[in-house]
């Protein structure tokens, strides 16, 4: 299964509502920063859509969980 850049975004705002960025330095989440790594990769790389199964696995379970919740 793939995942799009759009689908990407997604899943970035919706950990950004649950872990916002905290301190004046406005640091992101260990969660959101996972995936905006993710994200800059494929920006990057010109990828528009990345397979799941070559994600480490916590970047796999936050997928997951926000397919979970948008089901």
């Amino acid at each position: 299964m793939d995942m799009t850049l759009a689908e990407l975004e997604q899943a970035i705002n919706y950990w950004r509502a649950l872990r916002p960025s905290t301190g004046e330095e406005r640091a992101l989440s260990p969660e959101v920063n996972a995936l905006a790594t993710l994200y800059a990769m494929m920006i990057f790389n010109g990828a528009k859509v990345v397979p799941l199964d070559t994600l480490d696995q916590a970047s796999q379970q936050l997928v997951e969980a926000w397919r979970q919740q948008h089901a």
